[in-house]
């Protein structure tokens, strides 16, 4: 998703009912924070964002909002819905300042499932982890992390050790080479290895007595 700009208005009060005042107008309170400046609060049509967030990686994108004749480059931080009506009800941006590194979450993908001898057979995918947080500069978080499928088989566990990270690009997490997915044996699989243990076991139980 390239960097996109959101237009939007100046909202002059904040508090609950000035909030609920806006919603009433079709249109979506929000806050810009961050960078050790004053916050910005906005309005902004629902339809363009509900478009971003339809998207692949929202949280994960550095957006362009434009409030009034200024422009700030932001990321995604929060975005509240009514728990009935799913509305988008509320939305917070980051503001960065040059020279900033931030925590933000990263999408992760699985390529060559074809070339998976674990999955030809049946085995299934465990996702453990969709995204991976990482520490980098906003101009270099990455659209995705891409994990190679190749040659892996049925039992094998694919660790984040098996990517290498875009350059200026940290995990949050460097203690351990933590699970990213897994290729699970097929239920038909799990259901024949189950039975030729328990065939085991009564032929050994059949020897002992």
């Amino acid at each position: 998703m390239a960097n996109s700009v959101i237009n939007a208005e100046i909202r002059e009060r904040a508090g609950k009912g000035a909030a609920r005042a806006v919603r009433r107008a079709g249109m979506v309170p929000g806050v810009i924070y961050g960078a050790k400046q004053e916050a910005v609060l906005f309005q902004v049509d629902p339809r363009p964002l509900w478009k971003l967030l339809h998207a692949p990686g929202f949280y994960s994108h550095v957006l362009t909002v434009q409030v009034g004749k200024e422009k700030y480059e932001v990321l995604p931080r929060d975005v509240q819905f009514d728990k009935v009506s799913d509305e988008i009800l509320h939305v917070d941006f980051l503001r960065f300042s040059k020279g900033q590194t931030i925590n933000v979450e990263v999408p992760v993908r699985f390529v060559n499932e074809e070339k998976s001898p674990g999955l030809k057979k049946g085995g299934v995918l465990n996702i453990v982890r969709h995204d991976v947080e990482v520490l980098c500069a906003p101009s270099a978080i990455p659209e995705e992390l891409v994990f190679d499928l190749t040659g892996v088989e049925v039992g094998d566990s694919i660790h984040i050790s098996a990517i290498k990270l875009p350059k200026g690009v940290e995990l949050t997490i460097t203690d351990r080479d933590f699970t990213v997915a897994t290729v699970a044996a097929p239920s038909a699989l799990r259901s024949e290895e189950n039975e030729s243990s328990d065939e085991e076991g009564e032929e050994e139980a059949a020897t002992e007595e």
